[in-house]
């Protein structure tokens, strides 16, 4: 039997942790993705999220930053009777004006990848944790991360959901060390 890092129980979270969770991701419309993602997550729990990810694909052009920044009031209303994503009117137009932000900071660092992984230096920060209870919720990469997107605009972005958004796209590898994916992601990372 594989040892996995204790959060993943459910067949969805083993699948997510398994295959996606910590894996260095440099893929614009996954970044975004993950980002609204773990915005969306606020509140909720993880697996919550999961169970609506096909929706949210769905509903939100597979996240197609450019299309989602064009999103208009008409179509907010739509979104909010969508059964398919979190219908929270302030989580739905905290996605789009993430769009707008995400294609300024295009502009200027020339991709979302170069932006958000230069909290990290371009590297993902392999950790050494025993068991959940020593993951941090937020780091000063996470803080730091969370002062700039707000600063630009962007929306649920605080300490707690950066540093989730950065474990989710292999910023920092925590999957514990006797974890079969921690050796997995650290050779994956250098």
């Amino acid at each position: 039997m594989r040892r996995r890092c204790t959060w993943a129980g459910t067949e969805l979270s083993i699948a997510y942790h398994d295959a996606e969770w910590g894996v260095p991701l440099h893929d614009e419309r996954g970044l975004f993705e993950f980002l609204i993602l773990e915005g969306a997550q606020a509140g909720l729990s993880w697996e919550t999220i999961l169970k609506k990810r096909d929706g949210y694909r769905e509903a939100f052009d597979h996240f197609a930053i450019r299309t989602v920044a064009g999103y208009d009031g008409r179509r907010v209303q739509r979104l909010l009777r969508n059964p398919g994503i979190i219908r929270n009117r302030l989580k739905i137009r905290a996605a789009i004006a993430n769009a707008r932000a995400a294609l300024a900071v295009q502009e200027e660092f020339g991709s979302l990848d170069a932006y958000l992984w230069q909290f990290v230096r371009g590297r993902p920060r392999v950790n050494r944790w025993r068991s959940l209870r020593e993951i941090p919720a937020r780091t000063a990469e996470s803080e730091a991360m969370s002062r700039n997107l707000l600063r630009r605009g962007f929306r649920f972005v605080g300490p707690i959901i950066c540093y989730a958004f950065m474990q989710a796209v292999g910023m920092v590898n925590d999957h514990a060390v006797d974890c079969f994916r921690y050796a997995e992601i650290k050779t994956m990372t250098g």
